[in-house]
């Protein structure tokens, strides 16, 4: 028994440092910040049943509602190149890791919208 105490308590201090790197990576949002850096979001993700037909005819999601971390995960995708779009490409390689912390923040704690038909 005390072995096994003794290897739980090697792995857990040996877990530590990447446990506080992971958690330090990632900035904290503030969604008061992100109100300020949504301008270029509105445009498109603030209208609803909007469309866009460049370079195809695609149905912008809505974004407001969301969990935080899937706008983060998604912004950065874009930056790498991972998704593609070309209005998305341009916008998410102008942002910093903190806004779009701050922006998914925002998006988060804002109502979700749905279309009235």
């Amino acid at each position: 028994m005390k072995r096994f105490t003794l290897l739980a308590a090697l792995a857990a201090a040996s877990l530590s440092p990447m446990l506080a790197a992971a958690q330090s990576a990632a900035p904290a949002g503030d969604a008061q910040r992100g109100s300020q850096k949504v301008q270029m979001c509105q445009g498109c993700h603030g209208v609803l049943g909007w469309r866009t037909a460049y370079p195809e005819v695609y149905h912008v999601p809505k974004i407001a509602g969301q969990h935080p971390a899937y706008i983060v995960a998604a912004l950065k995708e874009y930056r790498a190149r991972q998704r593609s779009h070309p209005s998305m490409d341009a916008i998410a390689a102008s942002l910093s890791d903190q806004d779009m912390a701050d922006i998914a923040a925002y998006y988060a704690q804002a109502p979700l919208q749905t279309a009235v038909k």
